[in-house]
């Protein structure tokens, strides 16, 4: 079968004051109909930035210099790279021809349009289709990608639908004129792994009903095994490895390719720093425990988020938190913290003096001792970082509130501290836009440790990172936890993570604790349906031995 789309040597450069940055360097590869290429690599490897060459919308000042993209319309080829990006030929080919899903569909969705109105734009530029017409078709889309309620949900605004469906809508956008190539730009990265799931399901199934050519943009090795028939790996703008799916992850030549795959297959056990120190025999008597939350409530207005919500967490163990989005992981865990007031329940927590405190009912003065000893590493390692401050005054606050000693102590302690999270202390001048993704994480993490606490709250603290990084993140986190003898809160959707790094973990579903019990006995003998339905949704980093298509679905009793 002959190829829709040639990418032929592309090369894609960032004039600077510096000099051109080169974002694609000498790219190549081909799309088929009916077949998905998987671009995978990490951040910054050049992937989204191909996809945007395609379609001529890389952003300003960044320009094609080099190579040809052609694309066969009716026998005849076009060359993409030569149109001009904001001529009529290229839009005409945008939405029609080559279709894309983007990575952040709440921004990539006007707030101040209906769902059905963006939808239909493309109907109206393209094929002129009337209101009546045009509704039909939208309703008929959002059918195809299975949002409920068609008939009423076009009339909706992008904040009335959930992250999932958001990612629908956009799906049922781009494939509105029936396109011959979808490019999917990391499409279920913020997503949780049964939403995944299903759309990866359904980018599957829609591509075998019309015949798409899919480029499917990852850093997710897991997904790339489950949908991939080829896979070009990049880093840095060039090409490491381009092959077959059973190739790259049976034979994979470059050692950055081997190390992507170990990096998610490593994910696969429990870590080896911590089998280690499971063999080591427990004590006889069993200590009071370091967290005691019994019957947890939290209400925002009729929606009950954490829902008489029951754990225990002992000195030294990590306890895993896992569930859906809107499970309510993040609420039940802000509300150990006391950054949310509970409705009902109690929070006891022994501190180093051996004495017990309430947090939810605890005084000012007594919750401001109480959070030198809980501290929390936060989901966003953008937004948690204030970007007036630099590195050294963000790690440094705390050490200032707690009194820790003279200016110079405290940058003595903020060098080591730095040092202990694998950055160098001379990066305490840098302000945090100067970092990596996986650099700020580990500056929250820098924050957390500062004044020696005793229990560590992580919402989804590697869920925005990279694979690779992803890895070093956790085996950071252990390392932490055995110097300086940390217990942890874990909370994630991502049952790979929690069997890593948990001892012990507890299934939220709709504001509920489903299932607790060992890590080992809840990932390989789940008794509750819902903990089976996570667990299937998993993607498999083999292309063997593809599972998510035959994964269990979780139906609630109520419904």
């Amino acid at each position: 079968m002959s190829p829709i789309l040639k990418v032929e040597n592309l090369t894609t450069v960032f004039p600077t004051r510096t000099g051109d940055f080169v974002a694609v360097d000498d790219v190549s590869f081909t799309l088929e109909p009916g077949k998905t290429l998987c671009v995978v690599g990490e951040s910054g490897s050049g992937k989204s930035v191909t996809a945007r060459s395609i379609l001529q919308i890389v952003d300003k000042p960044g320009k094609i210099t080099g190579g040809r993209i052609l694309l066969d319309r009716d026998g005849t080829e076009v060359d993409l790279a030569a149109l001009d990006p904001r001529g009529r030929a290229i839009r005409d080919v945008r939405g029609k021809d080559i279709a894309m899903i983007f990575q952040e569909p709440m921004s990539s969705l006007s707030p101040i349009h209906t769902i059905g109105v963006q939808i239909g734009e493309a109907l109206r530029i393209h094929f002129g289709m009337g209101k009546a017409e045009r509704r039909e078709r939208v309703i008929e889309l959002l059918r195809q990608v299975e949002i409920p309620n068609p008939e009423t949900a076009i009339d909706r605004y992008t904040f009335e639908y959930s992250g999932g469906m958001r990612q629908r809508a956009m799906i049922a956008m781009a494939l509105a004129c029936n396109p011959r190539i979808l490019i999917a730009d990391e499409p279920t990265t913020a997503l949780d792994v049964t939403t995944q799931a299903e759309i990866l399901d359904l980018i599957g199934k829609l591509q075998r009903e019309h015949g798409m050519a899919v480029m499917f943009i990852t850093h997710d090795m897991g997904v790339v095994a489950e949908i991939a028939d080829e896979v070009l790996v990049m880093y840095r703008g060039h090409v490491k490895e381009h092959g077959s799916v059973e190739d790259i992850f049976h034979a994979p030549k470059d050692p950055y390719t081997k190390m992507l795959i170990g990096s998610v297959t490593k994910l696969e056990h429990r870590s080896e720093a911590l089998v280690r120190t499971d063999a080591a025999p427990e004590t006889v008597t069993a200590p009071a425990p370091l967290l005691d939350v019994r019957g947890l409530t939290k209400t925002f207005g009729e929606l009950k988020a954490v829902n008489d919500v029951s754990l225990t967490l002992k000195d030294g163990e990590t306890l895993g938190v896992v569930g859906e989005s809107g499970s309510g992981k993040t609420t039940m865990g802000r509300c150990l913290l006391r950054i949310y007031d509970p409705d009902a329940g109690a929070i006891d927590f022994r501190r180093a003096d051996g004495s017990v405190v309430d947090v939810a009912t605890a005084g000012k003065a007594e919750l401001k001792a109480v959070r030198r000893e809980m501290r929390m590493v936060f989901q966003d390692p953008v937004g948690s970082l204030n970007p007036r401050k630099t590195v050294g005054q963000i790690v440094a606050e705390p050490l200032r509130l707690a009194g820790f000693g003279t200016p110079k102590q405290i940058d003595d302690k903020v060098a080591d501290l730095m040092r202990q999270v694998g950055l160098p202390p001379e990066w305490r001048e840098r302000f945090p836009h100067a970092l990596s993704g996986g650099q700020r994480q580990r500056i929250g993490i820098a924050r957390a440790v500062a004044v020696k606490p005793r229990l560590i709250i992580a919402d989804e603290a590697t869920s925005a990172l990279d694979v690779s990084l992803r890895s070093q993140m956790l085996d950071l986190l252990v390392q932490l936890q055995e110097e300086m003898g940390l217990s942890f809160v874990f909370i994630s959707h991502d049952m790979s993570v929690i069997r890593y790094i948990c001892d012990r973990v507890a299934v939220m579903y709709r504001g509920r604790v489903v299932e607790t019990g060992e890590t080992d006995q809840v990932i390989n003998r789940a008794e509750h349906p819902y903990t089976q339905a996570l667990l299937s949704a998993i993607p498999h980093p083999d292309p063997n031995q593809r599972r998510i298509h035959d994964r269990v679905r979780y139906v609630p009793e109520e419904a």
